[in-house]
């Protein structure tokens, strides 16, 4: 068995995508976004490629990562350049195997010997505190709507890098794409069942959930 990580390619789009799409189907919500998240996500200057990987088992791939620029931006409109991934994609025949673990912590050394100062994300808190990730309320980084919500997190890639910044986080416009057009595009892959799941709900409440934690 053989296991290699590398930069994502143009021959790899699509099966990213078919990828993506089997990883997320009736995860958080009937059917899937975050395929249409990474068929769009390369169009888009906050997108970078250097930090996109695939994850090869036996030469063919299982998984993904993508990264994009973000901001924080304090009362005064200042702006501090921070990173972002997702979507992460596992096929699911592969997944709780270790495969996403090994992508995510690549992904994140890299990011440290490029010289990037964060990573600001969001998901499930139990998914990200092992890399080191806590709760933005620790810097006084909120959402646009000014709240602070456990799984928005920071991970700081170098000694005080989120030291003295405050304000709310904007993550890249390609996180949000258009859902009109999802059904038009879902039609380019074979058709798969649309399905209500408890997991949707857990999603909609963690979601929402406030961080009331008190740090140091």
């Amino acid at each position: 068995m053989t296991i290699n990580i590398r930069l994502e390619e143009e021959k790899d789009y699509r099966r990213v995508e078919e990828i993506t799409r089997e990883a997320f189907w009736n995860l958080y919500l009937p059917g899937a976004v975050e395929h249409l998240v990474a068929h769009n996500i390369r169009k888009y200057p906050d997108f970078i490629p250097e930090l996109t990987f695939v994850i090869e088992l036996d030469g063919e791939i299982i998984g993904s990562i993508m990264y994009t620029r973000a901001k924080v931006i304090d009362k005064e409109g200042m702006e501090y350049p921070v990173i972002s991934f997702g979507p992460v994609s596992i096929l699911p025949e592969y997944h709780r195997q270790g495969y996403g673990r090994m992508l995510i912590q690549h992904s994140i050394d890299e990011a440290k010997r490029l010289g990037f100062n964060a990573i600001i994300l969001g998901g499930y808190p139990y998914h990200y505190h092992p890399y080191g990730f806590v709760g933005t309320k620790k810097y006084n980084i909120s959402m646009p709507d000014g709240n602070f919500y456990t799984g928005i997190m920071a991970l700081p890639l170098a000694e005080g890098a989120l030291d003295g910044i405050s304000g709310s986080i904007h993550f890249s416009e390609s996180m949000y794409p258009d859902e009109s057009v999802l059904e038009d595009f879902d039609q380019t892959f074979p058709p798969k069942k649309k399905e209500v799941k408890a997991s949707h709900l857990e999603f909609e409440k963690a979601v929402s959930e406030i961080d009331t934690n008190i740090y140091e």
